[in-house]
Order: structure tokens, then sequence, then C-alpha cells
């Protein structure tokens, strides 16, 4: 049953365009090597950059290997604590793509059950949900996520910041990426309840939540795929944005934004690796899952096949 799996996916249409997109291939390979890079860190990095007793500050500032003044054990030299930029990139990498996940599945979670309602609804409840949305729409989602975080900030004890700051990251861009997933499952609700297998469902007597579950969501489920993919590397940038505004992740356990931060004091100084390698990590990573998001848009769009 699994070979039938596998050959059914092989021969579909989706396999066929991807197959025959050189384009979304490159992105794949781009976005699979950072994945598993960041996935399996500790298993590739040659060292460990946040372990303090391996750190020795006269290594700091070390140019990229193939500097006459580099040193083999350090690819892409090192930052000012003495920290191996390549390990700091991977384990950087990690944080960024934790971020990224769980708050575009905040914002998906959320998006998906409000626009379900919404669009099943109808009337008050629509106008209500919709309205929120409109006015979380004239803000920029950066503003917003800025804004939460610095309620967080205020709201919880000082020592707590440090530890409660992932959380608070996640949840603060992941609240402010929803309403592009709710408007979407909405407009594709309203087409969905109107058809016949909608109605017969009602006649029979089922609820509600178990239409909106077994019967309307998975039909719905295809533009969220898309926008999903595409809102991951708008999450990346975003966590990076705020990291390098220094709201986002502690430097204890730093992201790519954050390594960015720490290079930029020293790009005009000479030490132009600190800052340009986390950023060409980070331009490879939300530039292959863009190129992937404007593949599968194209893919799963019958009017282009």
């Amino acid at each position: 049953m699994s070979q039938n799996a596998f050959s059914r996916a092989f021969q579909s249409d989706l396999f066929y365009s991807f197959s025959h997109s050189p384009t979304a291939i490159i992105s794949a390979v781009v976005a699979l090597a950072i994945f598993f890079g960041a996935l399996f860190a500790p298993l590739i990095a040659p060292h460990h950059p946040f372990d303090l007793a391996s750190l020795d500050l006269l290594d700091a500032n070390l140019p990229p290997a193939w500097n006459p003044d580099g040193e083999a054990r350090f690819l892409l030299g090192t930052d000012d604590q003495g920290r191996d930029m390549l390990s700091a990139i991977l384990y950087g990498a990690r944080i960024s793509l934790l971020v990224g996940f769980a708050s575009v599945f905040f914002s998906l979670v959320v998006g998906v059950t409000l626009g379900l309602i919404s669009g099943y609804a109808g009337g008050r409840i629509d106008a209500f949900i919709m309205r929120i949305a409109d006015v979380q729409l004239s803000f920029p989602a950066i503003l917003i996520a800025l804004l939460i975080d610095g309620i967080a900030r205020g709201l919880l004890p000082r020592d707590l910041h440090d530890t409660l700051a992932l959380y608070v990251l996640i949840f603060a861009i992941g609240i402010s990426g929803w309403v592009q997933y709710a408007r979407t499952v909405r407009g594709a609700t309203m087409v969905e309840r109107n058809k016949e297998y909608v109605q017969a469902a009602r006649l029979i007597g089922m609820r509600p939540f178990t239409i909106l579950r077994r019967h309307i969501l998975p039909n719905v489920m295809g533009p969220v795929l898309v926008i999903a993919t595409i809102h991951l590397a708008i999450a990346i940038i975003t966590e990076a944005t705020l990291s390098f505004l220094g709201v986002g992740i502690p430097p204890t356990t730093p992201s790519l934004g954050t390594l960015i931060r720490i290079g930029n004091s020293y790009l005009f100084s000479g030490e132009w690796w600190i800052t340009i390698f986390p950023g060409v990590a980070l331009i490879l990573l939300a530039l292959s899952v863009n190129l992937l998001g404007d593949w599968l848009r194209d893919a799963l769009n019958p009017k282009l096949r």
C-alpha cells in the first residue's frame, strides 16, 4: 500500500510540475540543506558556539580560513567572543526556524478557525471577525509584533524576560499573521457552504462543527498551504528584524537576526564576516522558501495548468 502511495505521488501533477521547474528544485535543495544543517547542528557543527567553557577570547575576530590571518579550524572566522561563525549560524538557524514554524502554525490554527466560523456562520459573527481583521491590516505586522512584545515585557517580571522571550516572540509574530488565513478561508467557506454535499450533511442532522471539520476544512486547505509556505519566510524575516532591534531572542541563545545585530557593530571596522555570513544565510533561507511558495501557488492553481 505504501508503494502504491509513492507511485501515485510520483505520477501526480504536483510532482510533474516540481520535476520540470529548475527554480523549485534548486530552492528545495537550498531550503532542505539549511533545514537539515539546523536540525542536526549538534552533530554537524565543528564547535559548540554557546558553550562558555570552550570559548577563548584569543580566538576573537579571526577572519575566514582562506584569509592569510585565518585558521583552518574556523572556516568562516569567529566573532568578537571567539565563537565559530559556521557553528553559530547553524545553531542560530535552529532558533530562527523554530520561531518561524511555531508562529506560522499558531497563525494557521487561529486564522483557519476564525475563517471557518466567519464564513459558515455569517451575519454579525462574520462582521465582527472581519472588522477585527480590517483593523489589524491597517497596521504593519512588525509594529503589531513590537507592540505585543513591549506589552509582554511590561507585564512579565524582569527575571522571566529571557526565559519567556522565545514564547513571547512566537506569540507576537503568530498573532500578527492570522488575518491572511482567516480572509482566505472565509471566502472559500462561503463558497463551500452552499454546495450540495454541505446541504446534505445539514439535512441528516450533522452538527456544524462536524461539517466544518469533516467536509469544509479539507476543501479549503489548498490555498492555506500556499499562504503558510510564503508566511514562513515572512515570519523568519520578522524574527530576524525583531532580534536585530534587540527585542527578540536574548543574546545567550542568538538567532540569525541576533548574529547580524552583533556583527553590525564590527562591519565598518574590517570584521565584515561577522555580519555578512549570517545575513547571507538568512537571505538564502527566506528566498528559497519564498520561491517554493510561489511554485506551489502556481502548481495548485488549475487555471495555470
